[in-house]
């Protein structure tokens, strides 16, 4: 008889049977452990979040950035509906406040060298761009669509008129973010004249415009008032945030959100400054927050400035060429208005492209009539 204990049953761990009944059970386990830990993480980032103030300052950001773009509904998903509502009125109170304080047009305009108009490259890890410098102020003009019933791109208006560069302007009535860029919202003025005034003479409106001096005019004004202070080109938009040499946005919670910028500024010399900063492209550059581009003023000595439309509308154009990379997956929008530099701004003239149409029922969701280049 043998005698020697038997051992315990010991499995023949590279039996073909045990790997098909052993490996699911493993696997089993890791995945709730991961399934797990995914749970935890997502339930400690939603509380960063909602609940701790640098997560806060981080959805309110994202939510502004959504509010200045073609998506603001979407807003409501951080903030909620009621707050989104809230935010939205007060940052037009807050615009409109801006607008109204007193500029001292601390302004030398016979001190501007000449009439060169050069571009400055800007590049940094959060947004790339341009600034161009127009040295002599007196060559900027408003420049309106040609087209009935329709926008016109940047780059049709620069080489229609001859003009050698141009920028995006103010704002338009634009229904769904999709409409046809021919109804500009608040006034347009050129040459002197108001083209259009959506509220009539007497309705105060934030513009950004330039005098017939050359100085640089932003804030909230009514149309008749800008033309007893002599203002000769126009458009709406907002805010002024630079005035007498000074900041006023306080931080980068109130920076508006980030975006592609469009921004006018005037040097004490009288140089403009035009600001084109590239957004909404992951990558290359995501955008700025109009605090961003105060502090970039401010450091180039701007003594007054001011928003244009921005985001999907934002395009800079020289020498017949786009320069920058608009965000708009279509290309560049359809506008109603645009601020150009002319070597002889004095042949300009813009027409008036609204006269004799009944704009007050004009439908901006309806097609362009046309295209343009």
């Amino acid at each position: 008889m043998d005698t020697q204990t038997q051992a315990p049953f010991e499995p023949h761990y590279k039996s073909k049977r045990y790997k098909k009944l052993g490996k699911p059970k493993r696997w089993r386990k890791r995945l709730s452990l991961l399934f797990a830990g995914l749970l935890v993480a997502m339930l400690g980032g939603a509380g960063w979040f909602y609940l701790t103030p640098s997560g806060s300052d981080m959805r309110y950001m994202m939510a502004d950035t959504l509010i200045t773009s073609q998506h603001r509904y979407l807003a409501k998903y951080l903030i909620g509906q009621s707050e989104l509502d809230r935010r939205v009125a007060e940052y037009a109170k807050k615009f409109d406040e801006m607008g109204q304080i007193k500029d001292e047009h601390n302004v030398d305009l016979a001190a501007h060298p000449d009439s060169d108009v050069q571009l400055e490259r800007i590049s940094t890890a959060k947004y790339k761009g341009y600034i161009m410098y127009v040295h002599d102020p007196k060559m900027i003009r408003v420049a309106t669509t040609s087209i009935v019933g329709s926008g016109e791109t940047v780059l049709s208006m620069v080489k229609r008129t001859g003009a050698i560069a141009g920028v995006n302007g103010g704002a338009f009535d634009d229904p769904n973010w999709d409409g046809n860029g021919f109804k500009p919202a608040g006034i347009v003025m050129s040459g002197g004249k108001v083209l259009y005034k959506g509220d009539g003479m007497q309705a105060s409106v934030n513009v950004v415009g330039i005098d017939r001096d050359g100085l640089m005019v932003a804030g909230r004004y009514k149309p008749s008032q800008l033309l007893e202070m002599g203002v000769r080109d126009a458009v709406t938009f907002q805010p002024k945030f630079i005035v007498n040499g000074k900041g006023l946005i306080k931080n980068e919670a109130d920076g508006w959100g980030i975006a592609p910028r469009t921004v006018m500024a005037q040097q004490k010399d009288g140089t403009i400054m035009f600001v084109v900063i590239d957004g909404r492209q992951p990558g290359y550059s995501v955008g700025a927050t109009l605090y961003d581009i105060q502090k970039l003023l401010l450091a180039r000595g701007a003594v007054t400035a001011a928003n244009l439309d921005g985001g999907s509308s934002t395009v800079l154009v020289k020498d017949d060429a786009v320069v920058n990379k608009p965000s708009s997956q279509y290309g560049m929008r359809y506008l109603p208005s645009a601020f150009l530099v002319f070597d002889h701004p004095e042949a300009f003239d813009a027409g008036n492209i609204w006269s004799g149409i009944d704009m007050e029922h004009f439908d901006s969701s309806k097609p362009r009539t046309q295209s343009a280049s």
